[in-house]
């Protein structure tokens, strides 16, 4: 069979067997995915498009179309199987495509990227984030097996399915699965395919000899035995290496596997929800309090377990302002928020499952009401798809937040799974848990003192534990300071609030305090703690729908223990009458009065905790004309910047012409300078285009250009050289004059760029004098 040298003959077996291998190296690659997806979906669009692709590979070399044919087959396949295969939601009847499909599609290909770095896995089939695997195989399958069959470089082939197996472990979770069986088997397939093709051309090369040789009478002779015997040994040689090779790997592996922690793209990618954009829920405690919200119902719920909180923030960092989800300077786990797809797997968690309905009424938070550990939720209403795509959670905190908020009307069905929480009583065993939160930057100055009043003499964690939580709740009072007839009880939980609460003659306080308070004193008992702010309605015996009020809102902490995980527990002091305020020193006798001057009064009563750089002076206004200038002056700056980084080489170029030129003219004889102007004559001659013939005399190269000006240049170069007498300066001034007229000539008749070009030529500059040497040697 003739065929164009280097180029494969497409024999049956060739094509198939490229195909097998390139089918194996696929799925071993695309397997890689399966942590992302986890759903049949993903194997059938696998298996799927690298038929189509395939298909499309085998027709475009058997009938040698061109790379716009096989492109356009590739984007009528996409266009054709997308939907059913990317989208299958979208699809009519599940294999037809339809006009919102198709927009899903196409948004797939520029948008799934991100969204698989965003949501949380696996995603399933969820919207169109099986989109992205959908056109890497198909692209890959294409390329790679038309490479494989239709190059002369076959063998880059292979680097398809690596480009599919890199990828999916970029977009994948942080977590290896099967780490060594894919890679082992990726690199054992990708390996027996390129064995086979070297073992392939090798037989066509002996098979080419052979039918090409001829006898001595003239005739053809075909001594082509194939090759097996060479070929079974280079394969089982192949395999042994290949034993050997992947028996080390994984012995190393095992005995000293990787310290450092897997880093994927998801790793490094901002998240669209941020929880240190918002105010944390907690600062607004006190407001839940106040008329009228106190008596608003916020939303209802239906189905809520009996004494089961509602959980709607929780908050593990402290900077002795505020308590809030990671901050600026510190951040944690419990701050990384990501989409769920359409539920989230909880069965390492052991409880009860439960589901609520919500009905948002009055409350507009982008934080969720939640219970438990979420598992999923639906969400009703016009504006459902909205609040679906905007629905954001975090595993390690158990909270939930929409961008955007909550709004009147909004509602949902949540499933969530209860954990099983230790009793009262049973605080006492606690351990502390393996959890990390960030350590407190601002501990209060009597938290420590209180604190060992409540733990002397008392042993074990858990034990000392229960005692600070008994002891806050024993000589705790509640008082949320909104009416008149309540004791003054500031609002906020900064450090200096959280020490007013120890060092008052009565301890005065709400939920909000008494959480912090505790949350700091447990973790100073070496217990990781966080504080949670949510609603505590009073719950119906038959699951019926509950109003939720601005009274309900309260505040407690979890602790993170050993054989629990996170364990709510209430710190808030019982509700009960406040003791008059006694005396700080009942004997002390009166003294003189003193005049001093009354306080100043201020307008308002502070009734919200300070924070840090709430109010800051304005800056001063700046011209706009200077903005403009300014903003001008750094575009023509970077621009400049640009162009000296682009321009730099030819400068280098220009000023060596220049040294050169100026080291010929200062050179310390006449009989050098004079030479120096010839050989200047000379290189301008070549870098304007001009070739002088191989090993050419002065004269000679003076016939290239210039006429019987050159020709004086050539003689007086000669006489110089070959003269027994020195030439003097008059005879130098003439060269170089006649050298600047030379090469002035040269510049008649050429346009700017031709000039440019010339000045900036490097054939002067070693390349022709190189080649000039060649030669003559």
């Amino acid at each position: 069979m003739s065929r164009r040298r280097g180029r494969p003959r497409l024999g049956g077996w060739f094509i198939t067997l490229n195909v097998v291998m390139s089918s194996v190296t696929t799925v071993v690659a695309s397997a890689a995915f399966w942590p992302i997806y986890r759903s049949v979906e993903l194997i059938v669009l696998v298996v799927a498009t690298m038929a189509v692709g395939a298909i499309i590979a085998v027709f475009g070399a058997v009938l040698r179309w061109s790379t716009f044919r096989v492109t356009l087959a590739s984007v009528i396949a996409f266009v054709v199987l997308g939907v059913p295969l990317a989208v299958p939601s979208l699809a009519l009847y599940g294999v037809l495509p339809t006009l919102e499909g198709l927009a899903a599609l196409f948004s797939g290909v520029a948008l799934g990227w991100k969204q698989l770095l965003t949501i949380s896995l696996p995603v399933g089939a969820y919207e169109a984030l099986l989109v992205p695997v959908f056109v890497l195989v198909l692209v890959t399958t294409v390329v790679g097996l038309t490479v494989a069959i239709r190059s002369r470089a076959g063998d880059l082939a292979v680097i398809s399915p690596i480009i599919l197996f890199v990828t999916a472990i970029l977009f994948g979770p942080d977590f290896a699965s099967f780490p060594q069986p894919l890679a082992l088997g990726l690199m054992l397939s990708i390996l027996v395919w390129l064995i086979w093709r070297r073992w392939y051309r090798r037989r066509e090369a002996i098979h080419l000899v052979a039918t090409q040789a001829v006898d001595d009478r003239g005739n053809s002779v075909d001594n082509a035995t194939g090759g097996g015997f060479v070929g079974f040994r280079s394969v089982a040689s192949g395999a042994l290496i290949l034993a050997i090779a992947s028996g080390g790997a994984v012995a190393i592996a095992d005995i000293a596997p990787p310290v450092n922690e897997r880093v994927v793209l998801r790793d490094r990618v901002e998240q669209p929800f941020d929880p240190r954009d918002y105010v944390s829920p907690l600062s607004t405690y006190r407001g839940y309090w106040r008329s009228p919200t106190r008596d608003t119902v916020l939303f209802t719920v239906a189905g809520l377990p009996t004494g089961e909180r509602i959980r709607v923030a929780a908050l593990d960092t402290y900077d002795g302002i505020v308590y809030s989800v990671g901050s600026d300077q510190v951040t944690s786990a419990s701050g990384a928020f990501t989409r769920v797809p359409f539920s989230y797997d909880q069965s390492g968690v052991v409880g009860e499952a439960a589901s609520i309905t919500v009905q948002i009424v009055d409350y507009s938070l982008v934080w969720v009401p939640t219970i438990g550990a979420f598992t999923s939720i639906s969400f009703a209403g016009s504006d459902a798809e909205a609040a679906r795509n905007s629905f954001y959670y975090n595993d390690t905190s158990r909270t939930a937040a929409v961008i955007g908020g909550l709004s009147d009307g909004d509602n949902y069905v949540l499933n969530a799974v209860i954990p099983r929480r230790p009793g009262d009583e049973e605080l006492v065993a606690l351990d502390p848990g393996s959890a990390t939160v960030p350590v407190p930057q601002v501990l209060p100055l009597q938290l420590g003192v209180a604190l060992d009043d409540y733990v002397t003499g008392v042993d074990g964690p858990g034990a000392r534990l229960a005692a600070m939580v008994a002891g806050l709740k024993a000589d705790g009072y509640i008082s949320h300071g909104v009416s008149d007839e309540e004791p003054h009880s500031r609002s906020g939980h900064a450090a200096d609030r959280i020490d007013e609460l120890f060092t008052g003659s009565r301890m005065i306080g709400d939920a909000e305090q008494y959480a912090v308070a505790a949350a700091l004193m447990a973790q100073q008992l070496g217990f990781p703690a966080r504080v949670v702010f949510g609603f505590n309605p009073q719950t119906a015996a038959d699951g019926g729908v509950v109003p939720v009020l601005g009274s309900d809102a309260t505040a407690w902490i979890e602790v993170n223990t050993a054989d629990y995980g996170w364990v709510a527990i209430d710190t808030t002091p019982p509700v009960r009458e406040i003791p008059d305020e006694e005396p700080r020193d009942p004997a002390q006798v009166a003294r003189p009065i003193t005049v001093v001057p009354p306080p100043v009064t201020e307008s308002e009563p502070l009734e919200r905790q300070s924070t840090p750089d709430s109010v800051q002076d304005d800056p001063r206004a700046v011209d706009p004309v200077l903005l403009v200038l300014f903003a001008v002056l750094q575009v023509v700056g970077w621009i400049a910047v640009v162009f000296a980084v682009l321009l730099a080489p030819f400068v280098v170029i220009i000023g060596a012409k220049v040294r050169r030129r100026r080291l010929r003219r200062k050179a310390p004889s006449t009989v050098d300078r004079i030479t120096g102007g010839w050989h200047e004559f000379e290189d301008a001659i070549v870098d304007h285009g001009y070739t002088p013939p191989p090993s050419a005399t002065r004269s000679e190269i003076a016939g290239t250009f210039g006429g019987m000006q050159s020709r004086i240049l050539a003689s007086v170069a000669d006489r110089a050289v070959f003269a027994p007498n020195e030439p003097d300066e008059i005879e130098v001034d003439s060269v170089w004059r006649a050298v600047g007229d030379l090469r002035a000539t040269m510049e008649i008749g050429r346009t700017r760029w031709e000039r440019i070009r010339a000045a900036v030529s490097l054939k002067s500059l070693g390349g022709y004098s190189v080649t000039r040497f060649l030669k003559r040697k």
